[in-house]
């Protein structure tokens, strides 16, 4: 950056001291307004986030995507009313009104953070450990982009990120992965402020937790120090020697009294997730010296100095326009693609030569996924690939990408391990910093572990693009462990995620387009491991515009309006198909849909959902090597189901599927069963 980001103009201890209070007293008041909140953490971080926001956070108020701001994420995301008071302090847009509706209906102050509401807010925090991971995935993309776009002299991608995390965030699996992760890419630019005070909502951590924080985090790589949290001199001492650790991420462990300054209730469970009530919310304010009977307090010369911190934050960003400005004079080509990056643009040309397969070809859709990518990554300088360790079997990694290791960001690679949480937190926190298109793959089954960061991704529409691969019993020798049955009705369950299972090669590529295309919510795709035949009636372009439909007619009844309509996803097309030629040798006319998205066509409006199933014809029947559960949205009540309701079997994936019944011969069956004949 151009200026200090160490010597800011308002280190003073004794206004951070009365802030804390102040922003104490906001607490109090907000959660005794409603009498529902989680008071503890807040009180008790007080002092480190004030030290924090007031002598080393940079950011601008009044442009709250300025995109070289540092990132603060409040990983331990129960205590929102820090974070609120903080925003409505600095000069954000949060007036004290909602404050004052903290976790009410439609409020801009719910319960847990939510990713922009209001201002400021980074990412959707709450389920432990998640913002750790974000904060992790924050950091790494900072450094892609620097390596990637920095020049001596202008370094315009130069910014920390901040997260704070408690005891709950240090014992949730994620955390691990994540901070095991970040010590070995050794993110100099990552510092978590671990609020370490020794409770948890049963009771003191020694009911449950007793290993020792400091010396995890020392063998993960990173740097770390101890302080008292209540001494604001020591915190910004400690802050200042972790911004100047270049070579390894740093822990602050910060300790605290939760509750802190709660004659009655301070340094207990209690406070947790407990108002302090109407009599111990006067004797707390009366301890930290605010007015006892006045609500919202905010002195004057509060206001003023963080108008002062504001103002400062506007000529910090002012000071990067400027330096951005000679990078553009210096480097246009760079600073464009700098600029197209940023706002998400794919380049023209990006798609040019995206690989197409003429019918009865044998590809697998993962090896289409491939083959897109080997086009794509050269062209894209945002895409960031990775796989939880099986890079070869996901084939997620182009031909010529290049690795990201430890201090080295020139990559767009990413060996993350077996740390598939880890993974997909990381991927939002990329994601949500901008600048980067985030990818990676696992095997479908795998997916599971994902779920509580794939579940944020979703709320928070963060435009992430899951290779999920081995998407059924089709797996087979595996056996069951590894044969993913429940999993893709699973994902479909979740609001904003869209699901695609190709049928093909052609489909995958299709899918891959509108991921890269729709970047509004994540995307999943559900690839299967084994060669499928390209189908027929399944030419590249039309598939690319079909597929975005989410289903489709595939084949339609050759002579006559069909008798029954065969609807299918992935590779039991084939399936369905092939039944569509045994019905056809008995005289029965039958449709075949292909529904690779089930929550695309959903958005398709009543008229083309009705050129595809027609309401008129009830004799469906649905195929899918999985758990039969939803596809009685697309058949009706008068509609069969031939699916998967058990766990698979051990056995090549040939005989598996024969096994279970997922045959063109019982889709026939079932189809004749339907009409009677």
């Amino acid at each position: 950056m151009t200026t200090d980001r160490v010597s800011r103009p308002f280190a003073d201890d004794r206004l951070d001291v009365l802030s804390s209070n102040v922003i104490r007293g906001l607490v109090i008041d907000a959660i005794e307004q409603y009498h529902v909140g989680h008071p503890g953490m807040p009180l008790g971080m007080a002092h480190v986030a004030t030290v924090l926001w007031s002598r080393f956070l940079c950011h601008n108020p009044t442009d709250p995507t300025w995109f070289n701001r540092d990132r603060f994420v409040l990983s331990a995301g129960h205590g929102s009313m820090l974070l609120y008071s903080l925003l409505h302090l600095a000069g954000y847009d949060l007036p004290m009104e909602q404050l004052k509706r903290h976790r009410r209906l439609h409020s801009l102050t719910p319960g847990h953070p939510e990713l922009g509401r209001p201002p400021g807010v980074e990412t959707t925090t709450g389920p432990l450990g998640q913002g750790f991971a974000n904060a992790v995935g924050m950091a790494l993309a900072e450094a892609l982009l620097a390596a990637t776009f920095n020049r001596p002299g202008y370094p315009i991608v130069d910014h920390f990120t901040y997260c704070v995390s408690g005891d709950g965030d240090m014992e949730e699996g994620i955390t691990h992965e994540a901070a095991s992760l970040a010590g070995h890419l050794k993110l100099g630019k990552l510092i978590c402020l671990y609020d370490d005070n020794r409770m948890t909502i049963d009771g003191p951590t020694t009911v449950s937790f007793t290993e020792n924080v400091k010396q995890r985090f020392d063998a993960y790589g990173w740097h770390v120090q101890a302080v008292d949290g209540h001494d604001v001199a020591a915190v910004a001492a400690a802050l200042a020697a972790a911004q100047s650790v270049t070579d390894r991420p740093s822990l602050i462990a910060c300790r605290t009294i939760i509750g802190y300054g709660s004659p009655h209730t301070q340094n207990t469970n209690v406070v947790h997730a407990t108002p302090l009530g109407a009599a111990e919310a006067r004797l707390t304010k009366r301890a930290l010296g605010l007015p006892e009977e006045e609500t919202y307090w905010v002195p004057d010369e509060v206001r003023e100095h963080w108008r002062g911190l504001a103002a400062f934050g506007q000529r910090q960003q002012e000071a990067w326009n400027a330096l951005f400005a000679r990078y553009a004079e210096a480097y246009p080509d760079a600073a464009q693609t700098f600029r197209q990056t940023l706002a998400d643009e794919l380049p023209a040309g990006w798609d040019a030569g995206l690989p197409a397969w003429e019918p009865g070809v044998m590809v697998s859709p993962k090896a289409a996924s491939q083959k897109v990518l080997n086009v794509i990554a050269g062209r894209l300088p945002s895409l960031v690939g990775g796989s939880a360790d099986l890079t070869d079997s996901n084939q997620t990694r182009a031909a010529d990408a290049v690795d990201i290791g430890p201090g080295d960001f020139r990559g767009r690679y990413v060996h993350y391990g077996i740390r598939e949480h880890a993974m997909a937190g990381m991927m939002n926190g990329m994601a949500l910093h901008g600048g980067i298109i985030p990818y990676s793959g696992t095997y479908l089954v795998f997916s599971d572990y994902m779920r509580g960061a794939v579940r944020c991704a979703a709320m928070m529409k963060a435009p992430v693009i899951y290779v999920w691969t081995h998407d059924s019993v089709s797996v087979g020798p595996d056996g069951p462990t590894h044969q993913p049955v429940e999993h893709a009705a699973a994902l479909r369950c979740i609001p904003n995620l869209v699901v695609f299972r190709p049928a093909d090669a052609n489909e995958t590529v299709a899918a891959w387009r509108y991921a890269l295309t729709h970047r509004d919510r994540p995307v999943a795709l559900l690839l299967a491991r084994q060669a499928l035949p390209v189908l027929p009636q399944n030419d590249p372009i039309s598939a690319r515009n079909l597929v975005a439909q989410g289903a489709y007619v595939i084949a339609d009844a050759p002579d006559a309006w069909p008798d029954v309509i065969l609807i299918a996803a992935g590779s039991e097309v084939a399936v369905a198909l092939a039944g569509r030629d045994l019905l056809a040798q008995g005289g029965v006319q039958a449709r075949v849909v292909s529904i690779p998205s089930w929550e695309l066509f959903r958005e398709q409006d009543a008229a083309y959902r009705e050129a595809v199933l027609p309401a008129a014809i009830t004799a469906r029947v649905a195929v899918e090597a999985g758990v039969t559960f939803g596809w009685e949205r697309w058949v009706g009540l008068s509609g069969a189901i031939i699916g998967i309701d058990r766990f698979g079997e051990c056995g090549p994936g040939p005989e598996v599927l024969a096994y279970l019944g997922i045959t063109p011969e019982h889709v026939a069956e079932e189809a004749l069963r339907l009409l009677g004949r």
